[in-house]
């Protein structure tokens, strides 16, 4: 059990929940600040590198700090995050460059990494395993309130401030948590202190990650998938992923013990929350372009509508936590997949003439089967290994759902992007009217497929043009809809693949 009294543990969790919701935050609030920071900076260029390399590098850092935290104190290695996260805010907020703007960005991916890797592990060690899965649904509510607040509150900043203040305001907040890290968090597992670290082996994990998740995001969109770049990033993928095997047999300490794989709960666990993964953000990021293309919907009705994936994704979480215990996670990973599986399904059923009520209730389904996915192959991972090995376990889900969403996201967007091509084309090689796409539109049109929804882009093209393109991306987000359904039925054999009760793991030092 927890070393800490009942007042200690309030505010150790308390502090926790602010780390993770600012880092959860981030993510979200400087999509609304991006237009004004690029106005302010300039670098129109680099615009999307401002979101990739925060995202990177919090993809990289988790399992990172996963390891860690099973070799060195809890306290140490949290503090160091949110110091890092709280300094390179205030720096990326002082800038007066795009490049610098970027850079401090990945560190605060770093930073944020840490933080998310860190609140699961923590409210694991002072949680019996009885408790861990209310503990866990519980703090996925921040996720739900972040997603909530973020759009909203970046516009508030903008409004009244500056957008230098949506990373300023992480100082206040910030030390907040980090004092209440400090002043509370005690070690409740016996550390791993003599193990050396594992440096080749990090070193290896993070080229050969981001190498694929660098072609995963530029392929098809930005760069063609057939390129001398994306290929390049394969075999660096390829070459650094094969050191990293080798580097894993030979080490004393591995970053990720690749024994692990033949744990069933561990690696079953780990492909649910990938595949689910890549269905959900897939969703996400394309159910907006076939509401606004397809329905017509104006934005104010398309951010009402995409709420109720988020909020039902958090409620979902919250209610697995409450009716899980440890021999639940089988059969609740079961039903989350199957309400994935529906829920993308139905979407193959919609057609211009679908309400928004319909379209919510869809997107809500799928938000509870992830909520329930979520939590039920954290617990069931956490499960099947040791205490001792607590960290890499429950970093290695995230990881796996942070990997998924990004890979689905890269491929169903070169979906989208290659019916897209195509219609372009045909518009050129028609002739007249219908040809007379500017190459500069259509290169913009090419990186940024949301542009179609733009109402001042809209008006540099014919009407008959605009519907031809719009129609192509309706095409391209149906074909998004097949994937998120082969992803989620593949979600769902692997659940069904889970031990049906996971073993006891041994008692934590008090």
């Amino acid at each position: 059990m927890s070393p800490l009294t009942r007042t200690g543990r309030f505010f150790l969790m308390a502090a926790v929940m602010l780390a993770l919701f600012l880092g959860a935050l981030d993510a979200l609030i400087v999509g609304a600040a991006m237009p004004t920071i690029v106005a302010d900076l300039g670098g129109l260029h680099l615009y999307s590198w401002a979101f990739s390399a925060y995202l990177l590098t919090r993809a990289v850092s988790l399992p990172i700090f996963g390891k860690l935290c099973d070799l060195v104190s809890s306290r140490s290695l949290y503090t160091a995050a949110i110091a890092v996260f709280i300094a390179s805010s205030v720096l990326a907020g002082i800038v007066d460059d795009m490049a610098q703007f970027i850079a401090f960005r990945a560190f605060q991916g770093i930073g944020a990494g840490g933080t998310f890797a860190l609140a699961y592990i923590v409210v694991a060690d002072h949680s019996s395993p009885e408790a861990r899965g209310r503990m866990m649904g519980t703090i996925s509510f921040v996720w739900g309130l972040a997603s909530i607040l973020g759009p909203a509150l970046g516009g508030f900043v903008i409004a009244w401030l500056s957008w230098r203040w949506i990373f300023y305001i992480n100082l206040p907040l910030g030390s907040l948590a980090l004092l209440g890290i400090y002043l509370f968090l005690k070690d409740t597992r016996l550390k791993k202190e003599e193990a050396p670290i594992d440096v080749l082996g990090a070193t290896t994990l993070c080229i050969s990650v981001l190498s694929l998740l660098v072609a995963c995001m530029l392929g098809g969109r930005s760069l063609p998938w057939v390129s001398a770049e994306i290929g390049t990033l394969g075999l660096v993928t390829l070459l650094s992923g094969g050191a990293f095997v080798l580097a894993e047999k030979r080490a004393r300490e591995p970053i990720l013990d690749l024994r692990f794989f033949a744990v069933r709960g561990f690696s079953m666990g780990n492909a649910s929350a990938f595949f689910s993964s890549v269905a959900v953000f897939s969703l996400s990021a394309f159910a907006p372009l076939f509401i606004q293309g397809a329905l017509g919907r104006p934005p104010a009705q398309l951010g009402i509508t995409m709420v109720f994936l988020s909020l039902a994704w958090s409620l979902g979480a919250f209610l697995c936590g409450r009716i899980i215990n440890r021999r639940r996670e089988r059969i609740l990973s079961i039903l989350g997949s199957a309400m994935l599986a529906c829920g993308s399904g139905w979407m193959l059923l919609f057609s211009p003439d679908t309400t928004l009520l319909e379209f919510s209730a869809a997107l809500a389904l799928a938000g509870m089967g992830m909520g329930f996915v979520s939590i039920s192959t954290l617990l069931a991972v956490q499960n099947s290994l040791d205490e001792s090995d607590l960290g890499i376990a429950t970093s290695s889900q995230q990881f796996s759902r942070t990997l998924g969403g990004t890979i689905g996201i890269g491929v169903c967007g070169s979906l989208v992007s290659l019916h897209l091509g195509r219609a372009l084309e045909s518009l050129r090689s028609s002739g007249g009217d219908m040809g007379r796409v500017p190459e500069e539109l259509a290169a913009q049109i090419s990186r940024n497929m949301e542009s179609l929804l733009d109402p001042g882009f809209q008006q540099m093209i014919s009407p008959q043009v605009l519907g031809v393109l719009q129609g192509a991306v309706t095409v391209g987000v149906r074909m998004v809809f097949w994937c998120t359904l082969a992803a989620s039925l593949v979600s769902l054999l692997f659940c069904l693949r889970l031990p049906a009760s996971a073993p006891v793991p041994k008692e934590r030092i008090p």
